[in-house]
């Protein structure tokens, strides 16, 4: 599968099971996996893991990519959600038919672009998030993973494995 991935974290407090189960599902079904953030360099997650972003994402062109996801953390709520450059980012991969995806707090930062109105989807069963995407008239799920043909939502941690299979599916 010639098929490529770009995996958006926040510059800080990202979970590190969201970002390492997907990306692992999609290296080992051939996808080229490029990590990105708001900022270039290593990155410290939820439990103090480490990842490296190796682009900005804004100086990446969408349409270089068959899938985008959004991972979630804490981080995405102070640096992704309500993110004008990400919503613009994501609002261009969709209309130029790259798969969107997002999970935990990653699926918010989707359903703030409007993209998923009237939508069911999925994202941590927490009030916060879950308000989030109702306040974007999105109708929550309780599922680990809500595909729809053209966005992805996980759940969280507990999810994150089914996430991946999903996004590879989505691939095929």
């Amino acid at each position: 599968m010639s098929k490529k991935a770009l995996l958006i974290i926040p510059p800080e407090r990202f979970n590190e099971d969201e970002l390492v189960k997907p990306k692992e599902a999609l290296e080992q079904a051939g996808v080229a996996v490029t990590i990105a953030s708001t900022k270039v360099g290593a990155i410290t997650g939820d439990y103090e893991g480490k990842a490296v972003a190796e682009k900005v994402f804004t100086d990446t062109a969408a349409s270089d990519y068959d899938v985008i996801s959004i991972i979630g953390g804490a981080g995405p709520n102070d640096y992704l959600w309500g993110n004008a450059e990400l919503q613009s980012y994501i609002l261009k991969a969709h209309e130029d038919n790259v798969l969107v995806t997002g999970i935990c707090a990653g699926s918010v930062a989707i359903a703030q672009t409007g993209l998923l109105s009237g939508r069911e989807a999925t994202c941590y069963p927490i009030d916060l998030q879950k308000d989030q995407l109702q306040a974007n008239g999105v109708t929550y799920v309780e599922k680990h993973t809500v595909a729809h043909k053209d966005i992805i939502t996980g759940d969280g941690p507990q999810g994150a494995e089914e996430f991946g299979k999903a996004l590879v599916n989505a691939l095929s």
